[in-house]
């Protein structure tokens, strides 16, 4: 049986104590540039693997926090896990991703994962029909939660969103002023905090500029450029077609535009369309997509 390499037989080969090699491994700044470097390649040299479980035993901190959105495949969620890396690199600290697409047990299993790691913290944005009751347990085992995107009733802790009814609101304002007078929503769904207040945001000025809203001008469905594409046919078969659509984020529109050109209409002549979120795609679509951020 190979022999077991300990931080002393680093430290014993290089002539520097054990709390130094300690901290050079885990990158510590406390430690000279030079001298982390020299620890860390001869503890490669010798194939030694640094224990982050082990260490946290010791530190009460593992180093790790979870990161759990609804679908990485928005890049929404893409230029949010950016930063979200770039900041815990000036920590040295790294992440754990999962995607629930809104299944409840898929994040409650990855919760339990991140209690089991004894992880430092979790950003999540909520799956649909998150109780309260399961953030505050998390809380209350160790693991500190931070919201972002959509907020969950009961829930005490740091919550990151912009404020998505005067977005909605924002862009209907916009589309109003272009001469619209039935303008219709589309996307999203009640389910969400979000989806609620971005809705409710359409309604608002919608009311305020004393204009109609018919209940068959609100097209809900899945954030996504297929869910834009497929509402396409439904809007354009309403029989008192609305001229603009305000959409419940940029993926839905440039999907929504998508399917109004394949109809043989041109988008943004024949029909206005709003966005929301200042995706990067937005400005390179045809035509360019007015958004909010």
């Amino acid at each position: 049986m190979a022999q077991k390499i300990k931080l002393s037989t680093i430290a014993d080969a290089l002539g520097v104590s054990t709390a130094t090699v300690s901290l050079a491994l885990r990158d510590s700044p406390l430690v000279a540039g030079a001298t982390r470097e020299r620890i860390k390649e001869h503890a490669r040299a010798i194939g030694y693997i640094y224990n982050r479980r082990a260490a946290s035993l010791r530190t009460s901190r593992s180093g790790i926090v979870g990161v759990v959105v609804h679908d990485i495949m928005n890049p929404f969620f893409a230029e949010i896990l950016r930063s979200i890396e770039s900041e815990l690199d000036r920590s040295r600290q790294t992440f754990i991703l999962s995607n629930h697409y809104d299944q409840l047990e898929k994040q409650r299993t990855f919760i339990d994962t991140l209690l089991q790691l004894g992880a430092d913290g979790v950003i999540m944005s909520p799956a649909i029909g998150t109780p309260a009751e399961d953030i505050i347990m998390a809380e209350e085992n160790g693991l500190p939660a931070v919201l972002i995107a959509r907020s969950v009733a009961g829930a005490d802790v740091p919550v990151f969103r912009g404020d998505d009814a005067y977005g909605t609101a924002l862009a209907t304002n916009h589309l109003i002023s272009l001469g619209h007078k039935r303008i219709a929503m589309v996307g999203g769904t009640d389910q969400t905090s979000t989806g609620r207040d971005r809705y409710q945001g359409y309604l608002n000025a919608m009311e305020a500029a004393g204009l109609e809203v018919k209940p068959s001008w609100r097209i809900p469905g899945p954030r996504t450029k297929q869910a834009g594409f497929e509402a396409a046919g439904q809007f354009l078969a309403l029989k008192d077609k609305p001229t603009a659509a305000c959409c419940w984020n940029d993926l839905v529109a440039i999907g929504l535009m998508n399917g109004i050109a394949r109809a043989g209409l041109v988008p943004g002549v024949d029909i206005s369309v709003t966005g929301y979120d200042d995706l990067e795609e937005a400005a390179i679509a045809t035509p360019a997509l007015t958004t909010v951020w």
